[in-house]
């Protein structure tokens, strides 16, 4: 009975210092001030619009099957299991059609209803973040909408002769068409400027060009765009015809999130980077590449420093944190090229092709260098998070997969062992370094 005792007071004393660690707010200054004037913009557009946007029954049915609509993809997705990481959908295909068939207000007012089902049938996040996605799709929409009818409100007293689309009952010219087109890439290019604003805020080392210029994310963006206007003509003609856009649009989302549920068997939920199955594919065939055209290639293993203290000290979920801040660092200062995955635990382990053993030192220390300058809050305590890295070159240490691993994960051992927070290489080979390297410079083994 007392072991029963001791192991549930453990439990809830780890669930505590959990809580303890769980963020409830971003801690940013600046980014609390941006989520809020993105919500503030928000709720003074309602209330600004609120009184005059006349209820016309015509519209309120259009807003609801447009909803309706919605609602169906998200049963249909909940329904194919969508992956812990859900990273895109096609929702868009339904809140586009609002800004450019409604009046600004409902631009606003579509994006509550799916985001709350959203967190209560497909997936729980932190409360801040789904009200902030809402906000910032609702606020993008409602600037795209105004522009749009502002500009066929300019055009209404000309004629202009040509191809036609329905908008707000009323027939525009062939300008209608382009006006269509540009607004919905006016709410694209807003959406993704204030979540990446939200996003270099929260950390600033992210290059900007990784979070603007994608082309996967191009792409998604042009095809929900041409959904969403195909659609917009449909409702417009008839709210009927959204019958007929339904299907092909649960198809194209369920296809998405299949493409994604692929994506997740691959990577590794808490990080998102490749798991260790994968990695190994991945460094297999770049080896048999570099060992066909006799080019260099080089493994690092990289420990974060001290994490079971991490876990027991700050609870779990702060651990979690501490591996997707480590992991974004590193994706953030390695090249395109090289395969980065998580070995395990607190492991990470990168296949750097072309690098030989003195570039491979260098990116080494340089990840060193930048994860030691991050700062992780738990409640009101900064942490500071150090690595340790072993470094492997191929001929050298090893000839396939598993010889450098095995070798790189030697030289880790060696930089743990000589006092953590170094890039050490291992006994063998010709390039082996007596205790490794620490701050750009030989260090000894008895040091730290």
């Amino acid at each position: 009975m007392a072991v029963t005792r001791r192991a549930v007071t453990d439990r809830r004393r780890s669930w505590i210092r959990g809580l303890r660690g769980r963020p409830v707010l971003p801690r940013p200054r600046l980014l609390v001030c941006f989520m809020g004037l993105v919500l503030t913009c928000d709720l003074l557009s309602v209330v600004l619009t609120w009184w005059i946007t006349p209820a016309r029954l015509a519209e309120i049915a259009t807003f609801g099957a447009l909803v309706l609509c919605a609602v169906i993809c998200v049963e249909a997705m909940r329904r194919l299991g969508p992956p812990t990481r859900l990273a895109r959908d096609l929702l868009g295909a339904w809140w586009l059609p609002a800004i450019l068939l409604l009046p600004p207000l409902y631009s606003l007012l579509i994006p509550v209803p799916l985001f709350l089902l959203l967190q209560l049938r497909i997936r729980r996040r932190a409360v801040h973040r789904r009200i902030f996605e809402a906000a910032s799709i609702a606020l993008s929409g409602f600037v795209s909408s105004w522009v749009f009818h502002g500009l066929l409100a300019g055009d209404a007293a000309r004629a202009v002769e040509g191809p036609v689309m329905v908008a707000d009952g009323t027939l525009v010219a062939a300008p209608g068409l382009f006006y269509a087109l540009s607004c919905c890439a006016l709410f694209t290019l807003l959406k993704t400027a204030i979540v990446a604003i939200a996003v270099r805020l929260s950390s600033p080392e992210t290059p900007w060009r990784r979070l603007l210029w994608d082309r996967e994310t191009l792409v998604l963006d042009s095809v929900e765009l041409c959904v969403g206007l195909t659609v917009a003509i449909l409702a417009g003609l008839s709210v009927a015809l959204l019958l007929i856009a339904l299907p092909p649009v649960v198809l194209l989302q369920r296809s998405l999130l299949f493409q994604q549920l692929q994506t997740a068997a691959r990577t590794d939920s808490k990080t998102g980077l490749l798991n260790a199955a994968t990695w190994e594919q991945e460094a297999g065939v770049q080896l048999a590449r570099a060992l066909q055209a006799r080019r260099s290639v080089a493994v690092l293993i990289i420990d974060i420093d001290h994490f079971k203290q991490v876990n027991d000290t700050y609870g779990h979920v702060f651990g979690d944190q501490v591996l997707l801040g480590v992991a974004n660092t590193l994706t953030h200062h390695l090249r395109q090229s090289d395969v980065l995955g998580r070995f395990g635990g607190e492991e990470f382990v990168v296949l750097l092709p072309g690098a030989d053993m003195a570039e491979a030192c260098r990116v080494a220390e340089r990840l060193r260098s930048r994860v030691g300058r991050m700062r992780l809050m738990a409640g009101e305590n900064s942490v500071t998070i150090t690595i340790s890295i072993g470094v492997a070159l191929l001929r050298v240490h090893g000839d396939d997969v598993i010889e450098l691993v095995g070798s790189a994960d030697l030289a880790l051992y060696r930089a743990k062992g000589a006092g953590r927070n170094r890039v050490c290489l291992p006994f063998t080979g010709p390039w082996a370094i007596p205790g490794g390297t620490r701050g750009g410079r030989v260090a000894s083994g008895r040091e730290g």
